[in-house]
């Protein structure tokens, strides 16, 4: 008898469980698999793409010469292009504005000069952003302080001689300023508030068309910038009096402080430092702090800076914080008690 094979039965019952089976474990591999394409994928390590660095002034000055010192330096601690952009105008307005529109993710910072802001904010009507409101701080980096000049024709040989000048003839004497609202203006509002001084304000568009006048003694004194003034120093047309700062800077230092010279109470030390837009990650600061810091310790860079009158000095961001805030208050004062208003 031949025999012949034949598949042997399934239970009954057998296919259903293996089916319910079967769709059990695709549905654990379903949901596996969604909560791997949930996971997020691993962050990439900051920075991963260059770093805009946005000022509100032109190129070739004293300030565009500090932002792109520091941004190259910082580019070599951070791995990353630091691309600068000026966006000088509106009394830096264009500038802070552009930076504080910005996403706050750590790829934009701005170079805040920080005194002339706080002048702006309480000068002008109110702005599209606000340095204090809009920003948080990275890192102080420097002063920028101009000095109080004088034409050579000047009887007056250090700053009490010349409150005396201005004094013997009230009102009759001008002093020229870079224009309506700027630091060199203000300077010379709280030189007349500390001292009692009754003299005139003319403005200028610039120093480049003030040391003229000032040095043909149609002004009687100017608080301008170190290297726009320093040359003609040099050359005889006039003579510097004092440093407008808390300290002596480092290159002028047989010069005294304002204060030093016998006016309390007078300080104007032109702060600048980084800020980023609010709301970016303290990670991104806190390796932009650093980078700061690093590029600040070069020496090199100290005597580049030191040549345009830049004192260079790293800041942390909460003291920064404070020092900005004070210089609000500062010079907020000093614009409502001048009665400065500008458009």
């Amino acid at each position: 008898m031949t025999s012949s094979s034949s598949p042997v039965p399934a239970p009954r019952g057998a296919v259903p469980r293996l089916s319910r089976a079967l769709r059990r474990l695709a549905g654990i591999v379903a949901i596996g698999a969604g909560a791997l394409a949930a996971a997020p994928a691993h962050a990439a390590a900051y920075p991963d793409k260059p770093i805009h660095l946005i000022l509100s002034f032109p190129p070739a000055g004293a300030t565009d010469i500090l932002a792109r010192a520091i941004g190259q330096r910082m580019a070599e601690g951070l791995g990353q292009s630091v691309i600068v952009e000026n966006r000088p105008g509106a009394g830096g307005n264009i500038g802070l504005i552009a930076a504080a529109r910005a996403p706050a993710d750590g790829y934009t910072i701005y170079l805040a000069a920080v005194t002339n802001a706080a002048i702006a904010a309480a000068a002008y009507a109110p702005q599209a952003a606000h340095l204090i409101k809009d920003f948080s701080p990275v890192a102080g980096v420097a002063t920028v302080p101009h000095i109080l000049v004088v034409p050579n024709s000047t009887p007056a040989q250090n700053v009490r001689e010349l409150v005396s000048f201005l004094k013997a003839a009230p009102g009759k004497y001008n002093f020229a300023s870079q224009g309506a609202g700027t630091l060199s203006h203000l300077e010379s509002e709280l030189f007349k508030m500390r001292t009692g001084v009754d003299i005139v304000h003319v403005p200028y568009k610039g120093s480049s068309q003030a040391l003229p006048e000032l040095m043909s003694g149609s002004s009687a004194m100017m608080f301008d910038s170190i290297p726009g003034s320093m040359p003609h120093v040099k050359s005889g047309r006039l003579k510097v009096l004092a440093v407008a700062s808390g300290k002596r800077v480092s290159s002028l230092p047989n010069v005294p402080t304002v204060q030093e010279a016998g006016v309390p109470g007078f300080e104007a030390n032109n702060l600048f430092g980084f800020v980023v837009p609010k709301g970016t990650p303290p990670a991104a600061v806190a390796a932009l702090s650093r980078a700061i810091e690093n590029a600040l310790n070069a020496p090199s860079l100290h005597q580049t800076m030191e040549a345009q009158g830049v004192e260079l000095k790293y800041t942390p961001a909460d003291e920064f914080g404070k020092m900005m805030d004070q210089e609000f208050k500062t010079w907020g004062q000093v614009v409502e008690t001048a009665k400065v208003k500008l458009e």
